[in-house]
């Protein structure tokens, strides 16, 4: 552990005693935000997941990829791969968290958090927060970049922000099963890996980055039921963006926002109570 790491701790050890019977879990829950935050600024390539990765895919995909990709029923393969393109940077960038909680883990950090009187849970509440307001930025870069390519939304100003929300809630969610990989990795480059085994074939075995519609019907099974193809789909009908998956007559794609939220509730559901039963196991065993 660094110096830096130390001091950081440190400092955020001394604020966990305080509020630990004044203010109670949300202090604590800020402490931990504001400690990632920290560390985070303190060594900023970790954001290039969520700031060079997007400003790269969103010109790879469009000018690579979108001339040979046509769309079904018309309209903009810019318009069209977008929402795509913010799902896999999205997605991808919850690798974040378990490597982040596995660094914890094997650094000692989670020693230090068990000697003192903290709500277990802000750890994971804290660190997740903070993978939020990263996945802001990362959604931001990729509307800018977006929009300098040609990206244009034909819906209101509402209506485009509940599509970057849905998305955004969707990647809250996932972030909550990478804890819980990151709290059961032997180490942090195995944590890592998690990303390329689940989660990088999640979005591209889906309607994310090409049409479903001319896959073979086994496939296109798999793509129409897989969460991110409703998310995607959603976040276009939100944006008022091409759909072509609208002419698939499964239930998530002809209810695509339900079917995500569906999705997003139900994964939260299951992950985020077994991500608090891993971390009090670690910091009680």
């Amino acid at each position: 552990m660094t110096s830096t790491d130390i001091t950081e701790s440190g400092v955020g050890s001394e604020r966990l005693r305080r509020s630990g019977g004044v203010r109670g879990p949300l202090s604590q829950t800020w402490s931990m935000t504001r400690r990632n935050l920290i560390h985070i600024s303190r060594a900023p390539m970790q954001l290039s997941d969520v700031t060079i990765q997007p400003l790269v895919f969103t010109l790879l995909f469009v000018y690579i990829f979108g001339g040979g990709i046509p769309i079904p029923g018309g309209g903009s393969y810019v318009d069209y791969a977008l929402a795509g393109v913010l799902a896999l940077n999205l997605v991808s960038s919850t690798m974040g968290t378990a490597v982040g909680l596995s660094t914890d883990l094997h650094e000692g950090m989670m020693e230090r958090f068990r000697a003192l009187p903290m709500w277990r849970s802000a750890i994971l509440v804290g660190r997740s927060l903070a993978d939020l307001l990263t996945a802001l930025l990362c959604a931001l870069i990729v509307a800018l970049t977006g929009l300098a390519v040609g990206w244009r939304p034909e819906a209101n100003l509402a209506s485009v922000l509940g599509g970057f929300a849905l998305m955004l809630f969707f990647a809250y969610a996932v972030s909550w099963v990478s804890a819980c990989m990151g709290l059961n990795a032997q180490s942090p480059e195995t944590a890592a890996s998690f990303g390329l085994i689940l989660l990088l074939p999640l979005t591209f075995v889906s309607n994310a980055i090409v049409p479903t519609e001319h896959m073979p019907d086994w496939l296109q099974t798999i793509t129409t039921w897989n969460p991110v193809s409703s998310v995607v789909a959603g976040t276009r009908v939100l944006w008022g963006n091409p759909n072509p998956s609208a002419t698939i007559q499964a239930w998530p794609m002809q209810h695509p926002i339900e079917a995500a939220l569906i999705w997003s509730v139900l994964i939260l559901a299951v992950a985020a109570p077994a991500a608090t039963y891993f971390v009090k196991r670690r910091t009680t065993e």
